[in-house]
């Protein structure tokens, strides 16, 4: 009997849709899927025919609950190092890396790295059934793979450590009132938002909206007045494509018939 692949992969009309394929572990990541990811997110960003990127869970239980704690009780210490400074560090930015908008669709449990994983994404879609948690310290360590620096810049420092101290849960309707996700839809419906927003955005040119994702991830590493000059620098960037002379001449021409 063949296993099982551990994600899944579609493309189709500029959206890149990638599924989290181990719903018998509530699609937890065990070291073989994180080293598939750390391949397949580059190799995205780099095709042209991928303008959009959706990530979801296998099944309705869970997007993702984080490392496979079974497979990590398994190895020793000296593994458990190795992997955190040479594999797993290197997974902490593999999402938010990408230059391309990626939307997270989240059904059921959303915890530790699997959340991690989000906070990486640049939009949120979540079922109103949907279950968050970091709860890295009940089991003697901490959310290591993004959550204590991207937490705080989001929702405050002391929001942030109570999340992550205490380790408790909260549920979709907190999670918008925090500014955590960005629309909380039925647990049928959410792959369909989903889809839907990634097609308004891969209408778009697709230089504009790369260089407004990478402006406004710049505004969570610098001040203002630098925040303010890589903007002068991305726009110019837009210059270097002639869509946006395509499509100001079409703006222009249905002026004039009006």
């Amino acid at each position: 009997m063949s296993t099982p692949p551990l994600h899944l992969l579609s493309v189709e009309d500029g959206i890149a849709v990638v599924t989290l394929n181990r719903p018998e572990a509530l699609n937890s990541i065990n070291r073989a899927l994180r080293l598939e990811l750390l391949e397949l997110f580059p190799a995205l960003d780099l095709r042209k025919d991928v303008k959009v990127i959706v990530i979801t869970g296998s099944g309705d239980k869970a997007f993702c609950t984080g490392a496979d704690l079974k497979e990590r009780a398994s190895r020793t210490t000296e593994e458990m190092v190795f992997d955190r400074q040479y594999l797993t560090s290197k997974s902490t930015s593999i999402i938010s890396n990408v230059s391309k908008p990626i939307i997270a669709a989240i059904k059921g449990y959303c915890m530790a790295g699997g959340y991690e994983m989000v906070l990486q994404c640049d939009i949120a879609i979540a079922s109103d059934n949907a279950i968050f948690s970091l709860p890295e310290v009940s089991h003697g360590f901490f959310p290591g793979g993004g959550a204590c620096q991207r937490l705080p810049r989001l929702v405050g420092y002391q929001l942030a450590k109570e999340l992550i101290l205490t380790g408790r849960r909260w549920d979709a309707k907190e999670a918008k009132e925090m500014g955590l996700i960005n629309k909380i839809v039925p647990i049928d419906t959410v792959m369909d938002e989903a889809m839907t927003m990634a097609r308004k955005i891969a209408a778009f040119p697709s230089i504009g909206v790369i260089q407004a994702k990478r402006a406004m991830n710049q505004s969570m590493e610098t001040g203002l007045t630098s925040g303010l000059r890589f903007d002068v620098e991305a726009w110019v960037g837009c210059m270097h494509s002639d869509e946006w002379r395509e499509r100001l001449g079409g703006f222009v021409r249905k002026e004039r018939k009006s």
